[in-house]
């Protein structure tokens, strides 16, 4: 079994409900259409108002709750708004705002190496390049994909653990590891969706599609989905 790039996290080490099925491109059209229908305009949990407020919630919610972050960054936000100010309140500051979230000391040092380079760098904004954003520290390829697609409006997708799961179980895009799971949604995933496809699938996982018992009498896509164990209505 091949290894994902390390970039890419450490979560996706196995792949999910094997053996991997796949479904046709009139299926692929059909499960998006219906995505769309539920939620015409999807968007992020996380709450931000700047590209620079998205890049700090994204690096704090790695291995944590979008709800976490979302408790923890008013306040972070209200003190340190730009990478300027939130590089001057250094990392023990930064640490007394995020203490809530898993991993908060490495994640502090993280985020001050970027703003300081951010500062340095970019003028304190936010690069609008992949290869720009990978090279900050804390940075990987999934929140490079975030913020091009949520700050930036790029049709990227960012494989998490619910899309890793959502495209395997479903069939959409299977793939052993997450960067062989982006590969094969850039192919499959007609244009006119590719750019709400991150969250229309991040979403579907969340609440629907979940990993212990997925919700599929509810499942808008269920008659779709090549799961060959559906959860039955009780």
């Amino acid at each position: 079994m091949s290894r994902p790039s390390p970039r890419y996290g450490r979560i996706f080490r196995r792949p999910v409900d094997p053996p991997f099925f796949s479904v046709n491109s009139q299926q692929i059209s059909a499960v998006f259409e219906r995505l769309r229908a539920a939620n015409p305009a999807p968007r992020s949990e996380l709450a931000f108002k700047s590209p620079f407020e998205l890049l700090v919630a994204v690096v704090l919610s790695a291995q944590a709750t979008d709800r976490s972050v979302n408790l923890a960054t008013p306040g972070l936000f209200k003190a340190a708004n730009t990478a300027e100010a939130m590089a001057k309140l250094g990392r023990k500051g930064l640490e007394r705002h995020i203490k809530r979230i898993g991993l908060y000391r490495s994640k502090a040092k993280n985020l001050i190496a970027a703003c300081k380079r951010l500062v340095a760098e970019h003028g304190g904004e936010v690069p609008r390049t992949r290869e720009e954003l990978e090279r900050l520290p804390g940075v990987g390829r999934k929140t490079a994909n975030v913020i091009l697609n949520t700050a930036f409006g790029e049709p990227t997708i960012a494989v998490d653990t619910h899309i890793f799961r959502v495209a395997n179980r479903t069939g959409i895009a299977p793939g052993k590891d997450a960067r062989a799971v982006e590969r094969e949604l850039e192919r499959v995933v007609p244009g006119e969706f590719k750019h709400d496809a991150h969250h229309w699938l991040i979403l579907h996982g969340r609440y629907v599609c979940k990993a212990r018992k997925p919700d599929c009498p509810r499942c808008v896509i269920r008659d779709l989905c090549e799961y060959p164990h559906k959860t039955r209505e009780s």
